[in-house]
């Protein structure tokens, strides 16, 4: 996985996950709290999800075959969408079933100083990964918010450990809730209603993450900066005087597929075509080192048929099931 897949913030999210989920399973074992049992949950289903990320990473790293020539950079997307399954099922739904138990049957928390401690540590552990992650994704969002980054990324790793991050930051002010009012009351159901709210934040963070990672799976074109820079390395004004129509879709984060249909001149030779078309995707590559698979069309520009109005096909990147005969 490259670096911009977020490695470090990936092992940084599965060591702190992995200390936070044995802390909080000694909690639950000493004080009976169904919250400490659902963030135990909760932190070894976020460690699960982690090792998937790093699987993923590594699959997508294979070369192309026969039967996969564009490769299996997808793999990444792929395991993101298991991250999200995970999510749900075992972090939310479990706490949600867990909370609802607790709340029929309450029951007094026992060595509350447990459950207090364990959460003060998993959010200082918490906050550390998160850090990570934040400071990994700083270095690819620009100036994009963090709700277009996490819509926008092609890479899937860095938002789904964003999101964990935060859903998990989330969980433990949650729990200490819960907890906390337990203990001031005396009543366990304030436990079992911490719990259910800690599941359905899982929830709702899962869901996010399916119809994001969704998407990707479908196959998503290069942003709008990407294919204006495409476009203006294929134009160079003498050999390739305009792009016709483009179509784009990532092969993977750092793979990308262009196909496009150039104008050329009408009395251009095979020959002079053949070297406008080499020198394009020399451009093409130069400007946007991920576009790994271009395939360039030459046909000549009617200026007539383009006075018809604008060409279905000519929206860059977007959308074209059926290719029509060029101009």
């Amino acid at each position: 996985m490259s670096a911009s897949g977020g490695t470090r913030a990936i092992v940084a999210a599965l060591g702190a996950n992995l200390a936070i989920a044995a802390s909080k399973f000694v909690a639950f074992a000493f004080s009976g709290s169904s919250s400490m049992l659902a963030e135990g949950v909760h932190s070894l289903a976020d460690s699960g999800n982690q090792f998937l990320l790093l699987i993923g990473g590594k699959k997508a790293q294979r070369e192309a075959t026969p039967q996969h020539p564009f490769g299996y950079g997808r793999e990444r997307y792929i395991y993101a969408f298991l991250v999200s399954i995970v999510l749900f099922s075992v972090g939310g739904m479990f706490a949600i079933y867990e909370g609802y138990e607790k709340i029929r049957h309450p029951h007094a928390l026992e060595h509350w100083y447990w459950p207090v401690a364990v959460l003060v540590f998993a959010v200082c552990a918490e906050g550390f990964s998160f850090r990570t992650a934040i400071k990994e994704s700083n270095e690819l969002r620009g100036r994009l918010s963090w709700a277009e980054f996490i819509r926008r990324a092609k890479a899937p790793e860095l938002p789904v450990v964003l999101l964990e991050d935060f859903g998990a930051l989330i969980g433990l002010v949650l729990a200490l809730f819960g907890v906390g009012l337990s203990l001031l009351t005396g009543d366990g159901v304030w436990d079992g209603i911490g719990t259910v709210c800690i599941g359905v934040l899982l929830v709702l963070i899962a869901l996010v993450l399916a119809v994001e990672t969704k998407s990707l799976l479908l196959g998503e074109a290069a942003g709008a900066d990407v294919v204006r820079q495409i476009e203006a390395a294929l134009v160079d004004g003498d050999s390739v005087p305009r792009v016709i129509h483009m179509r784009t879709l990532h092969l993977g984060p750092e793979e990308l597929l262009i196909a496009a249909k150039i104008a050329v001149r009408h009395d251009d030779t095979a020959a002079e075509i053949a070297t406008a078309i080499d020198a394009a995707e020399a451009r093409i590559r130069a400007a946007v080192p991920i576009a790994r698979v271009i395939y360039l069309e030459p046909d000549v520009y009617s200026e007539t048929e383009a006075a018809k109005g604008p060409d279905p096909e000519a929206t860059p990147g977007g959308p074209n099931p059926h290719p029509t005969p060029g101009h």
